[in-house]
């Protein structure tokens, strides 16, 4: 699924759009409304379509796949982290088999910062409003750094903005945190019965100022829930015989293997599966039940633009600050029927010229209302093929280039006719000049010869 379709990257990019709007100031935006008033649908979904249009133009869509990649990258590098964090605490607890292993700066080792973290990331659940953690913010981080897009700067905050209206950040990143959490110690979990595969180890428990029945105690409490999925429970007399020495006997090795296992699954991988399970299922219900906050002012404003309870004539904005170069494509869907149209001829021209059979002429557009009526009706009926016949004894300048590429996304096929000058005159050959590498940058099709062959059938 792309970007441009799947409902929470939509979303994203529309929230992307509305903050760079706060921080610069309104954007050119005449077509993206005059395309999302023609797709239909409510307001959030016509704000959705136009945030799409100005993010395809201005490079954020690019931008968001960009910062998608290097999520990914980032998730891949804390994944190969975790793993080998989990082999180190492995063999930090039990160490190389030349000493006796204490059970309980093992159990420590193993699930020592485990605890602490999810502890923590409890407290900051119950606590604060939103939960990332470091590593999820360690990740989010190393996102935007691999993503090397100068555009992907503000999809970080547009994304947590978006997920805090529905409280989602604390289980969008618990699924990563726990999940990053869970491989560790599944890593740690396979490395110590490797360990435990591979050599002999003696355990012992040790203390200065606590006595057996202590350690029996603490012991008996930790293995009675492994105890019941099968796991080993050494018994009093084998727990208060380790504070001496390690016990040769293999039954013993047997029994302390099984029960540090079995609390490492227990009480480290089975909390952070279920944590993981439960930050899966609120993610999910959360993102069917985002949408858009229509109340704030960045969309507020937009309703008279795409919903317009009446059309108004004139100059309804002020310039843009940034005037965007015009770009040229086509559209794929829904077109047919073939259509010859002229910009700004000379009135002493005689046009149309005769057409063939089921080529239709729309007429010289001239005016500013011309061009929104005409462009109003190719986004409703875009037409398979269309054919624009300019005057190259005219400059081309930015407003007919605009038009042309608008006009170009708005057809399966389009190419320029440039017409040849009226008996007794010639062309200025640096202004064709000017119109052939202002058409080549659109990577617009021209010709100085009628291609009304090609209206007609498609092909020449």
């Amino acid at each position: 699924m792309t970007a441009a379709t799947h409902p929470l990257h939509r979303l994203w990019l529309t929230e992307t759009i509305r903050l760079r709007e706060e921080h610069a100031g309104p954007l050119e935006d005449s077509e993206a409304n005059r395309r999302a008033q023609a797709s239909g649908g409510g307001l959030a979904e016509r704000i959705q379509q136009r945030a799409l249009l100005l993010a395809e133009r201005d490079g954020q869509r690019l931008a968001l796949r960009h910062w998608l990649q290097g999520a990914r990258l980032a998730g891949l590098l804390l994944l190969l982290l975790a793993g080998l964090s989990g082999a180190g605490l492995a063999m930090a607890a039990l160490g190389d088999g030349q000493r006796p292993v204490n059970v309980f700066w093992a159990l420590g080792s193993l699930l020592g910062l485990n605890l602490i973290l999810l502890l923590g990331w409890a407290l900051g659940l119950l606590l604060s409003r939103d939960s990332a953690g470091a590593l999820g913010r360690l990740w989010l981080w190393l996102s935007e750094k691999l993503a090397r897009d100068a555009q992907a700067a503000q999809l970080a905050p547009a994304l947590l903005l978006l997920l805090q209206r529905q409280r989602l950040s604390r289980w969008g990143l618990g699924v990563l945190v726990h999940g990053l959490w869970l491989l560790a110690l599944l890593s740690a979990l396979l490395s110590l019965l490797i360990l435990l595969a591979t050599r002999r180890y003696g355990f012992v428990w040790e203390s200065t100022i606590l006595g057996g029945e202590t350690f029996i105690a603490m012991t008996q409490a930790l293995g009675a829930l492994p105890a019941l999925l099968g796991f080993s429970l050494p018994d009093a007399d084998l727990i208060r015989a380790s504070g001496d020495s390690a016990l040769a006997s293999e039954a013993a090795r047997l029994s302390w293997a099984g029960w540090l296992v079995g609390v490492l699954l227990v009480y480290g991988l089975l909390p952070r599966l279920l944590l993981l399970l439960l930050c899966l299922w609120r993610w999910r219900q959360g993102c069917a039940a985002l949408q858009l906050d229509l109340g704030l002012p960045g969309y507020s404003l937009l309703r008279e633009r795409l919903q317009p309870s009446s059309e108004r004539l004139g100059v309804c904005d002020a310039a843009p600050k940034q005037l965007h170069p015009p770009q040229a494509g086509h559209h794929a869907q829904g077109s047919q029927g073939a259509l010859l149209v002229a910009i700004e001829l000379d009135e002493r021209r005689p046009w149309p010229p005769a057409l063939p059979k089921g080529v239709v002429d729309a007429g010289v557009i001239d005016s500013r209302e011309q061009r929104k009526q005409l462009l109003d009706q190719l986004s409703r009926f875009p037409p398979a093929r269309l054919a624009v016949a300019c005057d190259p004894r005219r400059s081309p300048d930015r407003g007919s280039l605009a038009l042309l590429g608008e006009l170009a996304r708005s057809a399966g096929a389009m190419r320029i006719w440039l017409l040849q000058p009226p008996p007794g005159e010639v062309l200025d050959s640096a202004r064709l000049s000017d119109w052939h590498q202002a058409l080549d940058q659109l990577q617009l099709r021209h010709s100085d010869s009628a291609p009304l062959s090609w209206l007609e059938t498609g092909h020449d």
